[in-house]
């Protein structure tokens, strides 16, 4: 038994390695685009600029409204009411475009959660990791993960569907194994261990062309 508890251990602290190394890859990613906004917003200052040393107002104005569009295509920040489902969200979404897969996300969390942030950072980084794992199979013009977080009565729900160039999977003993071949998917027997203790509901389902997580938490 203290040789399986040692195993155990070990696996769970990889785990936690890997998530760490993960979340740091993130986090750079979206310091990366606020870079390259930054950059591009000063040129955009220089030529507005530019267009007000000629008197040029029409210029000016018409430019303007070009950087309102574009400032709405760049405001696509997640904001669910609560602090870590925002930071998990969108360093999640972030890294997904940042691979070519186009995110719909539908999230609010009206309500304080008495879920630990280590047990929520586990499930919607699982669910988010293994979405962009499998649109990665796809053309890029075919890919799309849809996310969607509300309550339900005194429960959470979050649901999680992203298209697959697999046709319908198999369960195996009641299961979906992992695409990721022998010796991975802790990171789904981590998620479904932590939905069960908090005396929640998870359910999968596989459709020709689309996978679908859906999660119920209390959160009373």
């Amino acid at each position: 038994m203290k040789l399986f508890d040692k195993l155990v251990d070990k696996r769970l602290a990889a785990y936690q390695r890997e998530l760490i190394e993960i979340h740091y890859a993130e986090v750079e990613n979206m310091y990366r685009q606020m870079r390259g906004w930054r950059h591009d917003y000063r040129s955009h200052i220089q030529t507005m600029k530019a267009h007000a040393a000629q008197g040029d107002w029409a210029a000016v104005g018409a430019y303007l409204d070009t950087l309102e569009t574009d400032l709405a295509t760049v405001d696509t920040v997640v904001k669910t009411g609560n602090p870590m489902a925002d930071a998990i969200l969108n360093s999640k979404i972030s890294l997904a475009r940042s691979k070519g897969i186009p995110v719909r996300a539908d999230a609010s969390v009206p309500v304080k959660l008495n879920i630990s942030e280590l047990d929520l950072c586990v499930i919607l980084g699982n669910l988010f990791d293994n979405a962009i794992e499998a649109s990665l199979a796809l053309p890029e013009e075919e890919r799309l993960i849809r996310v969607y977080m509300d309550m339900k009565g005194t429960q959470l729900y979050i649901s999680c569907t992203n298209f697959t160039a697999a046709g319908k999977r198999q369960k195996t003993g009641g299961l979906f194994r992992s695409t990721k071949g022998e010796g991975h998917g802790f990171g789904l027997v981590r998620m479904d261990a932590i939905v069960e203790r908090l005396g929640g509901y998870l359910s999968r389902n596989s459709e020709e062309g689309a996978f679908t997580t859906e999660i119920l938490l209390p959160v009373g």
